[in-house]
């Protein structure tokens, strides 16, 4: 697939003053340039993320409220309820305020609604578990901030709530006595872009000033909070960066013991990265809640031992090798359509359906699919008497107004920018798909069509060296606004010693003014042909390092190539 180059600029002025004050090649003070990072000082904040820069708790909208309202409840010996989603953000906020609160206060209770039987947020049944169970108090997390009608039954039944969510608020809010959301149109609080269980946090740092605890108990779920961060894929600036860099470090030293089994069963021997969270750890608790009940995630993460911890975390383990095999045999099958059905391939979208496609994996499903044919798409299966699927963008794309702009076939949806999902009868497939087609290829322009390659700066080979890597390396932890940064070689020629590996991958060996470097390029064997002409290629690629046997040596992790007289 073709892919667009995008080469970022940087004020040469500003990357001077910057190299000379940090005494730090120009090449990686362009890329912090880029990503607002101008003086001195905000280099040292940025190389090294303090927790005192960490904003007061008590900025927060409603904070005073929440923690007066848990409080209360601690001194009328009133039962609390933690309740929060089935996913990675869900599962480690409940775990964190569970376990937090369940050390200053026994009476407390933790519930996470079934996907498939109760479905996103807030639910009935968790409301009716609270009152059959005589308790006044819910604190939802990474929910809650649209569930006006459940809270107000809630209210009705003498359920207080306190929401602590980071999605965006419609202008009716729920009629809790707290609402915990820096994204709130009143709400000062200065960073925007903490995810649920951040939310959570704040909420955990409050009632320990209030409680005057110390500060080593506020921060002893680091590690989970990381965890959420790296899988939500919120920004990863400002407190989102100090949390996570912290949360690693806990990761790493002293981890919980939920996560120190997935990396066991993981195969995670060294150190912990914040790429093993997102690609080994992340799927692993996601796929608790997307093949079976996620309950048994927070379970994992609250164990008092390692033996109870490994029990859940191997059940977790299979429901992501479960989640794998559906994930792999629905790709195919749902690649086998487009291609049995000719006057799709040259759609600007895709819409699949199938019955019997899992419901836990159609989201994963749309995003693979866009791997191969570049296009918002939606994946839909049976559930019940419907028809229900989750929808992927692609980059620049407001996938959400689309999905609204068919709303006449559809019974709900809901979503946002890049991501939605929806219900529908099941004879309004075809017609939905028709329409979804006619809106998206009336708007989309050609350019988003093409997937686009964000290259940071051009580099050459003399200046990949050890001591660049180190400092790229100290830029982690990476995520969205401060991904790994990618570079450009031009000019480069084979070697000779170039070799296609596991029939996908290509083995490379590079030179450029006699300077050899080598490097991998996963699943692109196809390219191995530019290659072979021996004719100079500029190549886009990220630095990294290659262990084995005990030694280390740079290595370039290839992302595309392409004939230097392009």
């Amino acid at each position: 697939m073709q892919k667009r180059w995008n080469i970022l600029i940087a004020d040469n002025s500003i990357v001077k003053d910057l190299s000379e004050a940090l005494k730090i090649p120009k090449v990686i003070c362009k890329i912090l340039v880029q990503r607002g990072i101008e003086t001195f000082n905000q280099a040292k904040d940025f190389f090294r993320p303090s927790l005192t820069e960490l904003h007061s708790p008590w900025l927060m909208k409603d904070m005073d409220k929440a923690v007066d309202r848990i409080i209360s409840a601690f001194d009328n010996n009133e039962k609390i309820l933690v309740f929060g989603d089935y996913d990675v953000d869900g599962t480690t906020s409940v775990a964190s305020m569970y376990q937090f609160l369940k050390k200053q206060y026994a009476n407390v209770d933790f519930y996470i609604p079934h996907r498939y039987r109760e479905g996103y947020g807030v639910s009935k049944a968790g409301i009716d578990y609270a009152n059959e169970n005589n308790i006044t108090l819910i604190i939802a997390l990474d929910c809650g901030i649209k569930s006006v009608e459940l809270i107000k039954y809630a209210k009705d039944l003498g359920i207080d709530f306190i929401v602590c969510d980071h999605h965006l608020p419609d202008i009716e809010l729920p009629p809790a006595v707290a609402i915990l959301n820096p994204k709130q149109l009143d709400c000062k609080y200065p960073y925007k872009e903490l995810c649920g269980c951040g939310v959570g946090f704040k909420l955990i740092t409050a009632l320990s000033e209030k409680l005057v605890l110390t500060d080593d108990i506020q921060y002893e779920y680091l590690d989970l909070l990381a965890t959420a961060i790296a899988a939500d894929i919120v920004p990863m600036t400002g407190e989102n960066r100090i949390l996570a860099y912290h949360g690693l470090i806990k990761a790493n030293k002293n981890p919980n013991y939920g996560i120190k089994a997935l990396s066991k069963l993981s195969g995670i021997s060294k150190e912990l990265h914040i790429t093993n969270l997102v690609f080994l750890i992340a799927p692993r608790v996601n796929a608790a809640g997307r093949m079976d009940d996620a309950t048994k995630a927070v379970q994992m993460f609250v164990a008092e031992n390692e033996e109870d911890a490994l029990f859940f975390a191997e059940q977790l383990h299979s429901d992501n090798t479960d989640r794998k095999e559906a994930d792999k045999s629905i790709t195919e099958e749902a690649l086998a359509l487009i291609n049995e059905n000719k006057d799709w391939v040259n759609r600007k979208s895709t819409l699949v359906f199938k019955p019997s496609w899992h419901k836990g994996v159609v989201g994963i499903v749309a995003s693979r699919l866009i791997e191969h044919h570049f296009r918002p798409t939606i994946v839909l299966t049976q559930s019940g008497e419907y028809a229900a699927g989750s929808a992927r963008s692609v980059p620049g794309f407001n996938l959400y107004e689309a999905i609204h702009s068919c709303r006449e076939y559809l019974l709900g949806y809901g979503g946002h920018f890049a991501a939605a999902g929806m219900t529908l009868e099941l004879d309004k497939v075809d017609a939905f798909r028709e329409k979804f087609e006619e809106v998206v290829s009336s708007v989309i322009t050609p350019d988003l069509l093409i997937p686009e390659i964000i290259i940071d700066a051009e580099i050459s080979f003399k200046e990949i060296k050890q001591s660049l890597f180190d400092i790229i390396s100290q830029m982690e932890p990476f995520g969205p606004e401060n991904l790994r940064p990618v570079f450009i070689s031009k000019n480069v020629t084979d070697t000779g010693w170039s070799k296609i590996v596991k029939e996908h991958h290509i083995r490379f060996s590079l030179k450029q003014d006699d300077i050899v470097i080598t490097g991998i390029g996963f699943g692109m064997a196809s390219k191995f042909s530019l290659l072979e002409k021996k004719q100079p290629v500029d190549i886009v690629f990220t630095i990294d390092e290659n262990e084995w046997n005990g030694n280390k040596n740079i290595q370039l992790k290839m992302i595309d190539l392409r004939n230097s007289d392009l």
